[in-house]
């Protein structure tokens, strides 16, 4: 079985214990079922590394998401913007929806759409540019 497999199978007993939250015999007898007969693609080289790459960026995503929060609380962050982000080429399903959860676990940023061209659609909050937050004290 290769690395990517085994991830792919990891990542889909995670989400199904995540929405389960059950870690009875059963459950997991259950979801270990669905995660080795849900249907997987191809595997490569290429894919492994986009894998680690996903998994790295969640790792360091983790200080920043707090990093983040601390950020709102002190100060206010009035302005919003919905940017569309490019998707990196050939992802599979599985690294499409580490994506979207890596974006969307900062609490700046929410993935809105993913576009099938190859687009996310992201909110973002950010504080107001100094310049006119000066001009609109006036």
């Amino acid at each position: 079985m290769s690395a990517i497999a085994i991830l792919n199978i990891a990542l889909r007993l995670t989400i199904w214990f995540l929405l389960t939250a059950d870690f009875g015999l059963a459950n997991i007898i259950i979801g270990v079922s669905i995660a080795l007969l849900l249907p997987r693609s191809h595997t490569s080289p290429e894919k492994l590394r986009d894998w680690l790459r996903v998994l790295w960026e969640i790792i360091v995503a983790i200080p920043q998401a707090y990093i983040e929060a601390f950020q709102i609380m002190l100060r206010p962050h009035n302005e919003e913007e919905i940017v569309r982000q490019r998707v990196p080429p050939r992802r599979t399903p599985g690294l499409v929806f580490l994506d979207i959860f890596l974006i969307t676990f900062t609490p700046k940023t929410i993935v809105t759409k993913y576009d099938k061209q190859g687009w996310y659609e992201v909110h973002k909050v950010k504080r107001r540019g100094r310049d006119r937050e000066i001009a609109n004290n006036k």
